[in-house]
């Protein structure tokens, strides 16, 4: 069944998305103390929308959902809105949750 489902070692393109990838979630700011902690490791889909993210997330630590309008994703030090937008996470990938920061 391995072999059905691999082709020269590398999972099939439609498999792919379909995998859980393991990815860094960067906690800063108000999102930090909210989920009270720093960093972890999620397993989620390799692609999911922004806002499927955002919603696993959630499911993590729903004292989050209070800054869901406020908040914005950097998927490999690129900034992502919470949205329709399709991400394309590879295992090992840092996704970090970055609130409005205050100051001046």
């Amino acid at each position: 069944m391995e072999a059905a489902l691999f082709a020269f070692g590398r999972p099939h393109s439609a498999l792919t998305a379909l995998l859980p990838g393991q990815v860094t979630v960067l906690y800063f700011a108000r999102s930090a103390e909210l989920a009270g902690l720093r960093s972890e490791t999620l397993s989620v889909p390799q692609q999911i929308t922004a806002l499927q993210l955002w919603e696993e997330i959630i499911k993590v630590h729903p004292r989050l959902a209070v800054i869901r309008d406020q908040v914005v994703f950097a998927v490999r030090q690129e900034y992502v809105l919470l949205g329709d937008q399709l991400l394309v996470l590879q295992p090992g990938d840092e996704v970090a949750i970055i609130p409005p920061i205050s100051g001046g």
